[in-house]
Formats: C-alpha cells, sequence, structure tokens
C-alpha cells in the first residue's frame, strides 16, 4: 500500500478528513522553507504538496505566482525540489510528499529521468496541472508504471461524462477545484462542492480532496464535512509573504507563525472531519 492510501486510510479510521498543505519549494528562501518542511507533520498537516517553480503558472493566483518567483530567484530548479524532498524523507517515512507544477520543467529534465529521481527522493505523487487526461502518454501513464501516483484535477465545470475520463486513469486521489479560476481568487459553495464530490464518488473509488478558495479554518471546517480531504495552499503561501520585509528580508518568526496557522487549519479538519 502506498503512503498516500495508507495515510487516507488511517484518516479515515479517526472518521476525519485529511489536511493537504501546499507551499512553493524554496519559497522564501532554502533554509526558511526546509525548516517549515520538517514542521509541518507535527503541526497537523496529513499530505503535503510541494510547488515546482515555473516562470508561467496560469492556473495559480497572485499569491502563488509571486512564491513561484521568488524560488526562481532564490535558484530553486527541479533538482533543488528533489534534494529537499529526499532530505525530508531521510527523517519522515511515513508523511506523503505530492509535488504540483506543470510540465515544462518535467519535460525539459527528462520525463524517464525525473520518474526515477523522483522515486528515489521518496516523492509520493504529482499533480501536473495543464496535463489533461488525453496526454495521459506524455506523464500520467509512465508515471503510474514507475510506481508514483498521479492526481487529476477535476472542475465545476466538469459534466459526469468528463469525470469518468478524469478518473479513469488517475490514482491517489482526486483532487476537486472547487471554484472555476485561479488558486486563491474565490470561495466555493459548500452545497455546490458536495454535490460535487457526490458525482465523483458515483466514478471513483479514490478518495476526493477539495482545493481553491479555502481560506479559512472554519471554510476548512465545513469542506471537511463532505470530503475525503481539505487542501490549504494560497491562505498558507500568504503567511509565509507577510513575513518578508519590503527588501525582500526573512523576517523572524516566519516558520513559527506559519506552522501555528497550519495548526489552527489541522485542529478544524479533525474537530469537523467526515
Amino acid at each position: 500500500m502506498s503512503r498516500l492510501a495508507e495515510k487516507f486510510a488511517a484518516v479515515k479510521a479517526e472518521n476525519r478528513a485529511a489536511l493537504v498543505t501546499y507551499f512553493m519549494a524554496g519559497d522564501p528562501d532554502l533554509t526558511s522553507f526546509e525548516t517549515l518542511l520538517a514542521g509541518l507533520p507535527a503541526a497537523g498537516a496529513d499530505i503535503i504538496e510541494v510547488g515546482m517553480p515555473f516562470s508561467d503558472p496560469m492556473a495559480d493566483g497572485p499569491a502563488i505566482q509571486a512564491a513561484g518567483l521568488r524560488a526562481i530567484a532564490a535558484g530553486v530548479k527541479l533538482p533543488t525540489v528533489l534534494a529537499m524532498v529526499e532530505r525530508f524523507r531521510a527523517k519522515d517515512s511515513t508523511t506523503p510528499i505530492i509535488l504540483m507544477g506543470y510540465f515544462n520543467p518535467i519535460y525539459h529534465y527528462g520525463v524517464t529521468r525525473f520518474l526515477a529521481d523522483a522515486l528515489k527522493a521518496g516523492v509520493d505523487g504529482m499533480i501536473v496541472v495543464d496535463l489533461p487526461p488525453e496526454e495521459d502518454h506524455e506523464l500520467g501513464k509512465p508515471a503510474r508504471a514507475a510506481g508514483l501516483d498521479f492526481i487529476r484535477l477535476a472542475t465545476p465545470t466538469a459534466d459526469d461524462a468528463r469525470l469518468g475520463v478524469i478518473a479513469d486513469n488517475a490514482s491517489g486521489f482526486i483532487y476537486y477545484v472547487s471554484v472555476a479560476g485561479i488558486t486563491g481568487a474565490k470561495t466555493g459553495d459548500v452545497a455546490a462542492i458536495d454535490s460535487a464530490v457526490r458525482r465523483l464518488r458515483a466514478v471513483t473509488d479514490l478518495p476526493i480532496a477539495v482545493g481553491f478558495g479555502i481560506k479559512t479554518p472554519e471554510r476548512a471546517a465545513a469542506v471537511a464535512a463532505v470530503a475525503d480531504g481539505v487542501v490549504v495552499g494560497t491562505a498558507l503561501v500568504e503567511v509565509v509573504a507577510g513575513h518578508i520585509g519590503m527588501d525582500g528580508e526573512v523576517r523572524a518568526g516566519l516558520v513559527a507563525t506559519v506552522l501555528a496557522r497550519v495548526a489552527e487549519f489541522a485542529a478544524a479538519v479533525r474537530r469537523h472531519g467526515a
């Protein structure tokens, strides 16, 4: 059983949803990021998404775009990301790590090389937002054959037939994007999210995690009542940004403040989980 499957089984046994946290690799700097990454499981993150910086992140809102630019300015590239995951994995053998980003950097790295290096580093799966099911031959099928979960995005605009196509070659979990548009832009209606999760459960046995627009612990708790996982990204990346001065200097207390905010989301998900 994969780490992802084990984690979702464990939180289900606790009668709650999983908290999935997203941070951009190397943001705001390499040292701060690695310290933050190491502290996330104890703060309550069940699954960690690590963003792969890319210069043209079409699905990301301003906060995550800015985080990506900070990471790029710090010199973060795919080998850097994988090395940081490998160092995390040397100390934590149980928390699932998902890489999230775009296909261009992977393509230039080389798909076969990337999959081998990701496995070696201890990556559990990936979300590549600009590869639809019709392009499964590029990465999705090779990833699954290599032993990495390939997590699909489902959106509010997908009809039942399309949801079936999305679920067909997915593994790990399905990531339901609760609002149409970019990350952090707006908040989805919980009743609509509940309906969408039910539609997805009709076409897949995979866990359903919901993300985009989850900005507060209260909203996370509401979504946790209807989904198997709650993804929080922009709200946490904004806390990171709030500890960076106009001169780019990282202010004291960044890691502690971010981990405290993660703990608030974790408590909400655990208190009001499904």
